[in-house]
C-alpha cells in the first residue's frame, strides 16, 4: 500500500515537473496534480486497453505508433475532466504524455524494490 501511495505522489510531481518542462501543458497546484495522476492512471488502466483493442487495426498498420496517439487522447481527456490540469490542443497533449511517460519510466527505474 505505501509503495502504491509513494507512485502515486511521484506520478503527481512527474505532472508538475512536465508543466514546468513543457508550456502547453498546466498544472494549477500540487492537489490538482494528484487528482489529475490518480485520474491518469484509472484512465490507463481501464479505458486504454479497450482502445488498444478497439485500434488493433491502425496500431499495427502503423506500426504501433498509433499508440501514441491513444496515450494522447487519455492524457487530454484527463485534462478535460480534472480541474486544474490543462493542455492546450493534441501537440501539447502528444508532447505532455511523452514527457510523462518518460519522466515516469526514469523515476520507476530509481525506485528501490522494482521487479527485474
Amino acid at each position: 500500500m505505501g509503495s502504491l501511495l509513494l507512485r502515486w505522489l511521484l506520478s503527481a510531481l512527474a505532472l508538475i515537473a512536465v508543466a514546468y518542462l513543457y508550456p502547453g501543458v498546466r498544472v494549477d497546484s500540487f492537489l490538482a496534480a494528484v487528482v489529475a495522476a490518480l485520474a491518469l492512471g484509472l484512465a490507463n488502466a481501464l479505458i486504454r486497453p479497450i482502445l488498444v483493442v478497439l485500434t488493433l487495426p491502425v496500431t499495427i498498420l502503423t506500426l504501433g505508433l498509433f499508440l501514441f496517439v491513444i496515450n494522447a487522447a487519455l492524457f487530454w481527456l484527463v485534462a478535460q475532466v480534472v480541474k486544474g490540469f490543462a493542455v492546450e490542443g493534441f501537440l501539447a497533449a502528444l508532447v505532455g504524455s511523452l514527457l510523462y511517460s518518460l519522466i515516469t519510466l526514469v523515476v520507476s527505474w530509481l525506485l528501490p524494490g522494482r521487479k527485474k
